[in-house]
């Protein structure tokens, strides 16, 4: 039955009147009790049924899913908890539901009766948790600037470590001499590099108080190759060892395949348009090639193309010169001078009317009337190519007699660099 409307007018002290008569007789001094906690969403609905069940019902059990997640004690881990706020009357019921929490691995929240204790609990947390926070951003700042430091020396240990694990990896190649307690280590040195070798040892053994000398053992044994490669050759070189390296004191093609493999390419590959494109793209990675986030780029496909940042870039370069060549740019002929055959003089001298033009769709060129030829073109193939309809079949053999003379010319000269490993 609903209360008169007059009641809700009371004002503020309205909030405060208890919904229920004061209790009179044997039981008057029985009052509700509270238990809050919090329990993991998946055991959830089992504690409700559970409760339900062992109190018979008397009991009221409100559950609430937490605002944001908290950390698991145990784990660590971010997890959302599920709140719950339980009355009941009496102590044995009360005990009952404290076991089956406890069961369930609940974390239970004190609830105190008195309610100037609970507001005093209520800003002792709240005082708590400003000062956390405040320690929480005082560690944020320490630590950035710890790490920020750590940034700075981090380049110079990474080398140190490096240097470390380079002299380590030198010493255990070496052998225990026990008769004369030393260690001693057989090595190739390049013989311009003795000089250096010997003023390496002599510094170290003045440093250290340790003596070190080195010392030239005759020996039939072949000497390894040590090819000396730049950034530029480096490239190059790869190409070469890829087929095999040579032996010592052979030839090494790696200089002449500066020039020989990317103007091979070109010839397959000529086309002004993409060529140009081809070398703009390794142009931009030339000269970014110092800055550290280039240099140091995981991507592997990029790392291939850093690599062979100058193979890539004399490829694009002769690629436009046979692009010229060709007369070709994006497959399309481009007339950079005028074209060596005049169709007009073709029109006015050999008659050609206009029924012969409407019964004849193809026409050809005729080099022995005078006026057709006006002479060759002064560079590549002449653009009036482009319209005619045995472009390819003169344009195929053309390229496939320029292939085998560059083919036999190669060809002659690995010959010749035979001869020179021969002798």
């Amino acid at each position: 039955m609903w209360p008169p409307a007059a009641a809700h007018t009371d004002g503020p002290s309205s909030e405060r009147t208890p919904l229920l008569p004061p209790r009179q007789g044997p039981h008057q001094d029985l009052r509700v009790n509270f238990v809050a906690g919090a329990v993991e969403p998946r055991k959830a609905a089992a504690l409700e049924r559970l409760l339900w069940r062992a109190c018979r019902g008397f009991l009221i059990a409100s559950f609430r899913e937490a605002e944001r997640q908290l950390e698991d004690p145990l784990t660590g881990e971010p997890v959302t908890w599920m709140t719950f706020l339980i009355s009941y009357w009496g102590e044995q019921i009360g005990q009952k539901i404290r076991k089956i929490t406890d069961c369930f691995h609940c974390h239970i929240f004190p609830f105190l009766e008195e309610e100037a204790a609970r507001h005093g609990t209520l800003q002792q947390l709240q005082q708590q948790s400003q000062e956390l926070q405040e320690v929480l951003r005082e560690t944020e700042g320490f630590l950035s600037q710890v790490l920020g430091q750590v940034q700075q020396l981090l380049p110079r240990g990474q080398v140190q470590v490096r240097k470390m694990k380079a002299v380590y990896l030198a010493l255990n190649q070496c052998s225990v001499s026990s008769t004369h307690k030393c260690l001693v280590a057989e090595a190739w040195c390049a013989t311009q590099d003795l000089p250096a070798l010997q003023q390496a040892l002599r510094e170290s053994s003045s440093e250290a108080g340790v003596s070190a000398v080195a010392h030239r053992i005759a020996c039939r044994d072949m000497p390894p190759t040590l090819i000396r490669t730049n950034r530029f050759t480096a490239s190059f070189q790869s190409i070469v060892d890829a087929y095999g390296v040579g032996c010592y004191q052979e030839v090494n093609p790696a200089p002449y395949t500066i020039i020989t493999f990317p103007f091979l390419f070109a010839v397959m590959f000529g086309d002004v348009g993409h060529g140009l494109l081809v070398f703009l793209f390794a142009l931009a990675m030339v000269l970014a090639e110092n800055r550290p986030a280039v240099r140091t780029a995981q991507n592997e496909i990029w790392q291939t193309f850093f690599g062979g940042r100058y193979l890539l870039l004399l490829m694009g370069l002769f690629s436009i010169y046979t692009g010229f060549i060709y007369n070709e740019c994006f497959s399309r002929a481009t007339t950079i001078f005028p074209s060596g055959w005049s169709v007009a003089a073709m029109a006015n001298q050999s008659g050609w009317s206009d029924a012969f033009l409407s019964q004849h769709p193809l026409l050809t060129l005729d080099p022995n009337v005078t006026g057709v030829f006006l002479g060759p073109y002064p560079f590549g193939i002449d653009p009036v190519w482009s319209l005619a309809t045995n472009h390819l079949s003169f344009l195929n053999p053309f390229k496939m007699k320029m292939s085998v003379i560059l083919g036999v010319t190669h060809m002659a000269f690995g010959v010749l660099l035979g001869v020179f490993n021969h002798v």
